[in-house]
């Protein structure tokens, strides 16, 4: 909103249907700018009676009202809790501003809904779940693997200079409530393959990888969000849809790489109880596709903590409640194991769901230290030995 929407032309019929009569505009004035965005004092006389009233705006950009629906968060917050609370000013309505820069009142609403034309095909995941029960792969499989690489590469090609948002989807990917931090309080408290404490652990390795990542602005990208095998709908013609695109709009590109490519893991292990092909095929020729129109191969850097959020998706039981715990506990091996990589390397996944591999490092830091430790005491025993010496 600017100086130049608010002004007669569009306040006066706006506050005509708050107060229920004519409204007409006596002063207005700018009270101040701030971080957080502006107010407006207006003075309006409503039928013989004058009035009051501020208009505020919030800014956009920084402290999570980066977008349109973030500020209409806070908005309706306010207008639906400063009149509960005694002795605090009373919010009169809350307002939307058209394409056109009319102002129009909202203050009644207390829910929404989105209203969409119908996906046409069908969902990806059902040419997953047919692979999983033929256990190979049509020309059209390996064909629409390589169109999801091109699709997402087109996405992720728009870049953005905003510092802000790239530092936002980072913080997100940690604490968000639909992201990590979400999902794992979604999880129940009692599990036989995996305990709080791990789930500690790993949520301290997330905060890690944010201070790790977060500073890397220059890779801030156009995203869908959660391009999921339920949110890719196919045509016969291999033309598709994408349903739902969330969250955020820009931010980090390995989001939507590990949303779409955590399925062709999860699709594997329900096969073969490890990842192998059919579905390393679909896994291999999507990022061969990927990799060759974006040419970001740094990607791998930065896939470890999305690959770790997307893992404890396709791993919770409220979203695949049939899935045998000796899979979930992959999952769960996975998203830990590829937080102690500096690099992800795709040929190791058999290896991050194992667990092997990270148990392995951790005898040989164990033998290290022991090894340290002995030539610490030896030489301890020389140094002893040589002043003893030198006193004779």
């Amino acid at each position: 909103m600017t100086g130049d929407i608010i002004d007669k032309r569009n306040l006066e019929p706006y506050l005509s249907t708050v107060f229920g009569g004519e409204a007409v505009v006596m002063d207005l004035k700018e009270l101040g700018t701030g971080v957080h965005g502006a107010a407006y004092l207006i003075e309006v006389e409503v039928k013989g009676e004058v009035k009051k009233v501020v208009l505020k705006q919030l800014g956009g950009e920084g402290f999570s009202h980066d977008y349109p629906s973030d500020r209409a968060g806070v908005l309706f917050f306010a207008h639906h809790t400063f009149n509960k609370l005694e002795n605090h000013v009373e919010s009169l309505d809350i307002g939307g501003i058209t394409g056109l820069g009319n102002l129009i009142s909202l203050g009644r609403a207390r829910d929404f809904f989105l209203l969409t034309e119908k996906a046409e095909g069908t969902p990806y995941a059902e040419d997953l779940n047919r692979i999983k029960k033929e256990g190979k792969l049509t020309e059209k499989d390996r064909e629409r693997a390589k169109i999801l690489g091109e699709t997402l590469a087109e996405i992720n090609s728009e870049k953005k200079d905003n510092p802000t948002l790239y530092l936002r989807h980072i913080r997100d990917l940690v604490g968000h409530g639909e992201m990590s931090m979400g999902v794992i309080d979604t999880y129940p408290k009692d599990m036989d393959w995996v305990t709080q404490e791990e789930f500690t652990k790993l949520e301290k390795r997330l905060v890690e990888w944010r201070g790790k990542i977060k500073w890397n602005t220059h890779r801030l990208r156009r995203v869908h969000g959660d391009p999921h095998v339920f949110n890719i709908w196919f045509r016969d013609n291999n033309s598709l849809n994408l349903l739902d695109r969330s969250r955020e709009e820009y931010g980090e590109p390995a989001d939507d790489v590990t949303c779409l490519t955590i399925n062709y893991i999860f699709w594997s292990l329900q096969t073969s109880k490890e990842f192998s092909n059919p579905f390393k095929e679909l896994y291999d020729l999507f990022f061969e596709n990927y990799l060759e129109k974006t040419k970001d191969e740094e990607i791998f850097k930065f896939v470890q903590p999305f690959y770790a959020f997307r893992a404890l998706v396709v791993a919770h039981p409220l979203f695949y409640p049939d899935i045998e715990t000796e899979i979930r506990r992959k999952l769960f091996n996975f998203a830990m194991n590829v937080l102690e990589t500096e690099e992800f390397k795709p040929e190791n996944i058999n290896e991050y769901l194992t667990g092997k591999r990270r148990r392995g490092r951790r005898r040989g830091r164990r033998r290290g230290r022991r090894r340290g430790r002995r030539r610490g005491r030896r030489r301890g025993r020389r140094r002893g030995r040589r002043r003893k010496q030198g006193k004779k």
